[in-house]
């Protein structure tokens, strides 16, 4: 009799014991972030796709016939050991790769496992143009930089904000592009860019951008940016002390604990995000399942996104019938409105980029208030 429960796990994330893997395993492999600077997003994304595959798994596998097994390797942060580890998982047969939450990283797995006909999804990279640079292999699974900057532009817009000011670094694709996609599309509904700055990412001081800002005139109405912990956390604590009290638009990536246990000075902040617990939403019961499986309140939705990600290995295994990669490739390509618990969710028609649901968040007194939710108008968004 086979076992309903296989996961291996070189890094304990639920305490799950170490079994070897069967023939008809689903071996998924995640070459994630244990450690650095993108470990606040692969983590809570691993344990929200854990949970997912404990439940299919207790159910006797994918289709009753399918258990999953996961394999995970530490890339710390890093694009070449994210490389290294993607070529080791391949070598060990797996059928799916999983890959950080950056697009750099992503695409050196991703070129990996297209070599290998292999698929691949990033837990929630968001560069439209990942799958492009990779292959018909590759994968996103969180709305994409392009759809978000729609959002906040036409947010901006309807606040009545005339003039931006964007911050960006071309240290990563996601904290390069995602302002840029933004000006496009504030520009487009008739909004004027006042001026952009650039950091590095990990910098600790940003008092020259501060100046900058603080001496604008006429000052920007509204600053965009994509910058995520560190980088968000020191600049604001400057903005603010400097006495900047502009409007700040933000991304996905700050939607951490970091983010809202800076108190007072986040307040206000709008940032966009995959999903929002509304009273009696599949993701208000997902977040009281989780509570008492994990004895802890989900502090970020990176989880329900992991977890939406195990609901689409699922229905692309069971459409495909077979865990065999190049048809789960197939299955993947053409699902269509996949039920997650964020929000619908499909890949037919697409370039390798789902199309979900945006929510757009406001910050105050350390809370989340949902200011929209939706798909935004296709003639919004920028072209990647």
């Amino acid at each position: 009799m086979k076992s309903t429960l296989k996961v291996l796990f070189l890094s304990s994330v639920f305490g799950t014991m170490a079994l070897p893997a069967l023939a008809d395993d689903l071996v998924i492999g995640l070459a994630t972030a244990q450690t650095g600077t993108l470990e606040p997003y692969d983590q809570p994304s691993l344990k929200g796709l854990q949970m997912a595959v404990d439940e299919i798994n207790a159910a006797g596998g994918v289709a009753g016939k399918f258990p999953i097994k996961l394999v995970a390797k530490d890339t710390r942060s890093d694009a070449g050991q994210t490389a290294l580890v993607a070529q080791e998982l391949v070598d060990q047969g797996i059928s799916i790769l999983i890959t950080p939450c950056d697009a750099d990283p992503s695409i050196a797995a991703g070129q990996i496992t297209q070599a290998a006909h292999i698929p691949a999804f990033s837990f929630c990279a968001t560069t439209p143009t990942m799958p492009l640079a990779v292959g018909d292999y590759m994968f996103g699974n969180y709305p994409a930089d392009n759809v978000q900057a729609a959002v906040l532009a036409g947010y901006a817009t309807d606040k009545g904000f005339k003039k931006a000011y964007i911050l960006k670094s071309p240290d990563t694709a996601y904290t390069l592009k995602l302002p840029e996609y933004f000006a496009s599309s504030f520009k487009a509904k008739g909004g004027e860019l006042l001026g952009e700055g650039t950091f590095s990412m990990g910098q600790q001081d940003f008092s020259a951008e501060v100046t900058k800002i603080k001496a604008l005139n006429p000052a920007p109405d509204v600053i965009m940016t994509a910058a995520y912990e560190p980088d968000f956390p020191a600049f604001i604590r400057q903005l603010r002390g400097a006495g900047v009290n502009t409007p700040i638009l933000g991304s996905d990536g700050i939607d951490s604990p970091t983010t809202f246990g800076l108190g007072p000075l986040v307040d206000g902040v709008v940032f966009t995000t995959a999903g929002f617990a509304v009273e009696g939403s599949p993701l208000a019961a997902f977040n009281a399942k989780y509570k008492a499986k994990s004895g802890q309140d989900p502090d970020t939705v990176y989880i329900a996104n992991g977890y939406d990600l195990g609901k689409v290995i699922e229905a692309a295994v069971t459409k495909a019938g077979s865990i065999e990669p190049t048809a789960i490739r197939d299955a993947v390509a053409s699902l269509e409105g996949v039920k997650g618990v964020t929000g619908a969710i499909t890949y037919a028609g697409t370039k390798g980029m789902p199309l979900r649901s945006v929510s757009l968040v406001r910050i105050d007194g350390g809370k989340r208030s949902l200011v929209s939710q939706g798909v935004p108008n296709a003639a919004d968004v920028p072209s990647p």
